[in-house]
């Protein structure tokens, strides 16, 4: 063997050796700590630093009503909104995680625990661009639940998901229920750039897991150009055509309004990083959040996160027992009945759930056995436990 040849092989070797090893380095970095879950070899920075988020005059007559909760807004807000379909976004709540992007602008909320006492949220935005969203998770079969309640194939952005063979098995639902490559956007089969790793975002060094975000307009876009997904499917159908709308009223005036001023929650007892308590405002006639005993900022803009209505469904919470490291995997009996609370005007209501079916909606009824009206504005549903903890003062 010549000079030549051995120089082309010893070259050869040392690029191969480092090409190895910055490899390793992104993948390594790019998968979660729970070696069992599906890991996610994306670890792309972030050139994205503005919250790129569609905004609307507020100048404008707010004439129209968000179908998800009654809350008004403009015409051109509505023709925007007409040209997608609800989208809900795993996103998570770990310490580390917070702030997160992009609860503010949710319609809705779903809050519960995913695991170890550690709640997540199911952020579902329809009417408001939120800009950025997340750190987002993976998926969890009891928020499937809850976003199948949104018409026909919401979307349902996510990063993986429990995977263990069982009643627990979010990914393998999602494939059961038809979404898989359709509605379904799981950051492992779509990536860079509708999604993408920000390792600086929170202002302090993360582990890689809490370091995915996406976009509100790039998971519409994703869903329209490549899935053929708008306000309508690839058949044509509406996704509002078999949507139940809950019922809305205007605030009780300022006169009218009660003095249940506080909301303490604990999903599961004596874990107070995760407690919440919503500190209600007469004024405003909304409920400021509070989680771990400090302010809950939303990242982009840096205002405490707030709603109109507060619903806590108290639901029999299980383990999966799939054979899942620590038997972490949690299940909820989301259909059937079972205790509600509403907070809504400085008042609690006791009230009944009822959801007969996965895609049927979650409806709310009062002791005398009619339907709750909600307030205009943001709905946090709270999903405890039967053994969680309520106190008001």
């Amino acid at each position: 063997m010549d000079k030549r040849k051995i120089i082309i092989i010893f070259l050869g070797i040392i690029f191969y050796i480092a090409s190895a090893g910055i490899s390793y380095g992104l993948f390594s970095k790019g998968s979660v700590v729970n070696k069992k879950e599906l890991t996610s070899p994306l670890s792309l920075p972030s050139t994205n630093k503005s919250s790129d988020r569609l905004t609307f005059s507020q100048n404008a007559p707010k004439t129209e009503a968000c179908p998800l909760n009654g809350a008004f807004y403009s015409k051109d807000q509505s023709n925007w909104w007409q040209k997608h379909r609800p989208l809900g976004v795993m996103i998570e709540n770990q310490r580390e995680a917070r702030p997160q992007s992009g609860l503010s602008f949710a319609d809705v909320v779903y809050e519960a625990v995913a695991e170890g006492g550690i709640t997540r949220f199911l952020a579902v935005f329809y009417c408001q661009d939120a800009g950025i969203v997340g750190p987002v998770r993976s998926a969890r079969t009891y928020f499937l639940d809850f976003i199948s309640e949104y018409g026909s194939y919401p979307l349902y952005a996510h990063v993986g998901g429990a995977n263990a063979p069982g009643p627990a098995n979010a990914l393998g639902q999602i494939t059961n229920y038809g979404w898989t490559g359709y509605n379904d956007l799981n950051q492992f089969s779509i990536g860079f750039p509708t999604f993408w790793r920000d390792y600086s975002r929170q202002g302090h060094t993360v582990a890689t897991e809490h370091t995915m975000y996406s976009t509100t307009t790039k998971l519409w876009d994703f869903a329209a150009k490549s899935r053929g997904l708008t306000n309508v499917d690839k058949n044509g159908n509406s996704w509002e055509t078999n949507f139940v709308k809950y019922s809305f009223k205007n605030d009780d005036p300022l006169s009218d309004r009660g003095n249940v001023n506080t909301i303490h929650i604990e999903f599961w007892p004596k874990f107070e990083s995760y407690a919440v308590d919503w500190i209600y405002d007469k004024t405003s006639n909304s409920y400021k959040r509070e989680n771990g005993g400090v302010p809950h900022i939303d990242r982009d803009t840096g205002k405490q996160l707030t709603t109109k209505n507060i619903v806590v469904l108290f639901m029999k919470e299980t383990h999966a027992n799939d054979g899942y490291e620590n038997n972490i995997h949690l299940l909820y009996g989301t259909t059937g009945m079972g205790d509600a609370i509403v907070f809504r005007d400085g008042k609690e209501i006791n009230a009944t759930w009822k959801k007969a079916s996965r895609t049927s909606r979650t409806l709310l009824f009062d002791t005398n056995g009619s339907p709750i009206k909600f307030n205009r504005g943001k709905i946090w549903f709270e999903i405890l436990p039967t053994y969680g903890i309520v106190n008001t003062k």
